[in-house]
């Protein structure tokens, strides 16, 4: 229990805190967020990709009067329910409009103390790094009262800004090697995105989901980490990993998704089950993760290129898959229902891979009955047609800044 002073306290500290906290570069995002009374907005993201810079970025952009409250603070950890009582008084005190959570759900019972501020008509804003937890609790006591939106490490295009750099082949390469983490690219300090990697296994899953094989989860994350690119199945790795059912390792793999680590691509089929039975592709939410935390010897640049590309198009649509049936294609991107685009990702097209990238394209796009498709390169440029179908090699730099 703490007592109202206490948290009074806490507030002020926190919020001289944020009001001198740096504007940053404005995300891609900033135009898109709306708050709309009556809802709660709600932003996820992995942790340390700028949730709390697009805060005080909001915060700026509505001029109203806010309140920012970061519940992992440590001063808020005796906090028990019936202090939401005593933070209720602290806010009305402050006669504020707008509230800005942060991590509110690792409080218990906090989606009724906001379901409560909806309906007294605040305006609120909530930032996590656990999707599930908050769509779950969100889903139960606040249904048709949230909007969502998702915050990635910079993309390509804030990585340019960011840098200052002009969009070149050279500056993609920069990008493949070093990510999109703002704190690590200002500093280069590789054991920024090490100690990040170790918080989420340990704070955000193993302390929050309770597991006790804490090495195996670690030694998991690495693997996939360092497997960008490449199907994987919880069958194949319960063997590698010596853990009896497959259950668990399917259960790492929600988690790691969950805290944004890691994200999972289905192969295309029209029938989930099938969906479900066959691996999934596996891409990290940033390169400079993979970068800091694989146990890989080489430079990889065709996989990171594929993870880039892939990360572009998460940031814009939520139906992504793989199409393999006699050939490989990389990304099929569906929008209701319909494909929107075909894509296969190649770093250097030469007469050894032509072919077969060529086939893998075709080949899916006979399946869907589209005339058009993509190879996305590092830097070539060309087009091919025949047989009615049409394939344009764009150079990743361009493509990623449609």
């Amino acid at each position: 229990m703490l007592l109202e002073s206490q948290i009074g306290s806490i507030l002020d500290s926190q919020n001289d805190a944020f009001s001198n906290k740096k504007m940053g570069l404005q995300r891609n995002n900033l135009p898109k967020l709306k708050l709309v009374e009556n809802f709660a907005l709600i932003i996820t993201g992995v942790r340390r990709c700028g949730k709390s810079t697009l805060l005080y970025q909001l915060l700026n952009k509505n001029q109203e009067k806010t309140l920012f409250i970061n519940f992992e603070d440590t001063r808020f950890a005796g906090f028990e329910t019936d202090d939401f009582v005593r933070l209720l008084s602290e806010i009305k005190k402050r006669r504020v409009e707008t509230l800005f959570f942060d991590e509110v759900q690792i409080l218990e019972n906090w989606e009724l103390f906001v379901r409560q501020l909806l309906d007294d008509e605040y305006k609120i804003v909530i930032t996590g790094s656990n999707s599930t937890l908050l769509s779950k609790e969100l889903g139960t006591k606040l249904t048709g009262r949230h909007l969502s939106t998702e915050l990635f490490p910079f993309s390509y295009e804030e990585f340019l800004a960011f840098k200052k750099l002009e969009n070149t082949a050279a500056s993609l390469q920069r990008y493949l090697q070093n990510g999109g983490f703002p704190e690590y690219l200002k500093t280069g300090n590789g054991v920024i995105l090490n100690q990040l990697l170790d918080d989420i296994l340990n704070r955000d899953i193993a302390i929050r989901y309770g597991v006790r094989e804490v090495a195996t989860l670690k030694k998991l994350a690495v693997y996939l980490i360092s497997n960008i690119g490449k199907p994987v199945s919880g069958n194949k790795l319960k063997e590698v990993f010596g853990i009896r059912s497959t259950t668990t390792i399917l259960e790492f793999f929600s988690y790691l998704e969950n805290t944004y680590i890691l994200q999972f691509v289905p192969k295309f089929s029209y029938s989930l089950k099938i969906q479900m039975r066959n691996p999934k592709k596996v891409y990290a939410i940033d390169l400079g993760l993979f970068s800091e935390n694989s146990i890989v010897f080489s430079d990889e640049n065709g996989r990171r290129l594929e993870n880039a590309v892939y990360l572009y198009l998460r940031s814009k649509y939520s139906e992504i898959y793989y199409f393999q049936d006699k050939k490989e294609c990389d990304f099929v991107v569906m929008e209701k229902g319909k494909v929107k685009e075909i894509l296969q990702v190649c770093y250097e097209l030469n007469s050894e891979n032509l072919a077969r990238e060529i086939a893998g394209l075709t080949e899916a796009m006979s399946f869907f009955n589209l005339k058009e498709a993509k190879i996305i390169s590092f830097n070539q440029s060309e087009t091919f047609s025949r047989d009615n179908q049409t394939i344009y090699i764009i150079p990743a730099h361009e493509f990623m800044i449609r």
